[in-house]
Parts: C-alpha cells; structure tokens; sequence
C-alpha cells in the first residue's frame, strides 16, 4: 500500500495532473460516475451535497469510469459538458480512468484495499438485479457499479464505502458525511 491516498497521481478531467493531496485536511467523496446509467441523475444529489456542506470542508470528486456496460463512452470533454450542461457539477472532476479489472487505476486499487466491503442499502436490490444479468462483481471487494462511493476523513483515512443505490442524499450516507465534519482533528 501506498503511504497516502493523497500521493497517488490523477488528471483533472482537463488533463492537468493533480494529487487528492490538494483537498488535504478535508472530507472527500471520491465516486466513479457515468453518463448514461440509469444512476446517473445522482450526479444532481452529489452537486447538492457538494454545494450544502463545502464551506464545512467537504469535497465530492468525481471519477468517470466506463467499466459498467459502457455506460461511459465519452471523452473527457464530452463529459465535463455533460455534467455541466446537464447537472450545474462544480465539483472536482477528473480524467476517465479503470476503477476495476485489467488496468485498475492506483487510487481505486488503494481504496478498496483500505475499505473491501461496500455498506448495501438495507433490502437492496441492485446486486441480485446485476448478477441475474451476469453483470455483477467476481468478488465482494469489487467495485459494483457506477456510483459506488468512498468516504475519506480528514486524515486521509477510508472511513466508509457505499453501494451504487445509497444515493447521496440518503441518511445513511449524510449521517456519515455530517459525522466526519463534525469530527476537526
């Protein structure tokens, strides 16, 4: 493993390398999206709690992934207009990248080592749907779908992960959310 999360290189979805070093000493919302998912309206719910709790020190960045059904074909910029025109995100976004599989993306490596097992929406239905479908995930560690979201602490720590179908306005995930900003050290 990596010393930090906040060490492994990305682009913004421009090209311009980053680091999530960037957002050092605040609370991210790391979540690998797409365009044409039948989830993708949460692209919406992220900007609302992007824009309800940032000035807390709270962060959403966006990862495009096309892993899922090629539910992502675009480039990097069709994208970044997409997200713009379709759903006002100000957020961080970054480059497309491989979130599960052959060419998995370092930082997706990272996160999933720090926190395996995803939290599921209690009586969820969405895992069964996708494997009936022969689209579900090898193992549990696996990325589900699109829209799968890690929660990171102040510290840089994986303090929590979530299934496609916890959408982001979900009390179980903005209790989290709103227990890690609570918490300043």
């Amino acid at each position: 493993m990596l010393a930090s999360i906040y060490d492994i290189p990305v682009r913004r979805i421009d090209g311009v390398p980053a680091k999530l070093g960037e957002h050092r000493g605040k609370v991210l919302l790391v979540v690998n999206v797409a365009s044409k998912c039948g989830l993708t309206p949460q692209y919406a719910e992220l900007e609302e709690i992007y824009e309800t709790y940032r000035d807390r020190g709270f962060v959403v960045l966006g990862f495009p992934a096309n892993e899922f059904a090629g539910q992502e074909p675009g480039s990097n910029e069709e994208i970044q207009q997409f997200c713009q025109t379709k759903y006002g995100v100000k957020f961080p976004m970054f480059e497309k990248i491989v979130v599960k599989g052959a060419g998995q993306h370092p930082l997706y490596r990272e996160l999933i080592a720090r926190c395996p097992v995803a939290q599921h929406k209690p009586n969820s239905s969405l895992r069964k749907t996708l494997e009936q479908h022969g689209l579900g995930p090898i193992n549990e560690s696996d990325i589900l779908w699109n829209f799968e979201k890690f929660l990171v602490n102040r510290q840089g720590q994986v303090v929590g992960r979530f299934a496609p179908d916890i959408t982001p306005k979900d009390p179980i995930l903005t209790t989290a959310i709103e227990a890690e900003l609570s918490n300043q050290a």
